[in-house]
């Protein structure tokens, strides 16, 4: 009887990680939406630097998982860079109504194959605040989870 006590405890135990593990990763987009511009400058005027939450900062090095939608770019798809949107493709940032909080550069260490369908992938988190040619959120050391 105490072996079946301790083991519905682990078993509420493991839920309750669970849970806990799932609510983060669906908030991974929505605290990568907790970032706000400053106005820089370089070599050829003004541009918006974006300037980090404290949460966000956190998740810096960090491995976090995402789920989204493959954006195609025209001749420059390569399965193993891609650039993930937490919308569909008719609202990302580049087609839509999205803003560059809701866009991230995917660096897999295996190529995958272009889909529509939404993917989930998980990788380390790095922040870009300086390289204008680069989004500000790189996932490097990817893995496609589904």
């Amino acid at each position: 009887m105490m072996r079946l006590k301790i083991n519905l405890l682990m078993l509420m135990l493991l839920g309750a990680m669970t849970a806990s593990f799932a609510q983060t990763e669906k908030n991974v987009w929505k605290t990568l939406t907790e970032v706000t511009y400053e106005i820089g400058n370089d070599e050829y005027g003004e541009l918006y630097l974006p300037v980090f939450s404290e949460n966000i900062q956190k998740m810096e090095g960090k491995e976090v998982s995402a789920d989204g939608y493959i954006i195609p770019f025209e001749g420059m798809f390569k399965p193993e860079h891609i650039i993930l949107s937490s919308l569909p493709l008719a609202e990302c940032f580049f087609c839509g109504s999205g803003g560059p909080e809701t866009v991230m550069e995917v660096m897999l260490e295996d190529p995958i194959e272009y889909t529509s369908k939404r993917v989930k992938v998980t990788g380390k988190l790095k922040l870009n605040a300086k390289d204008p040619e680069k989004l500000m959120y790189i996932l490097t050391e990817a893995k496609l989870v589904m």
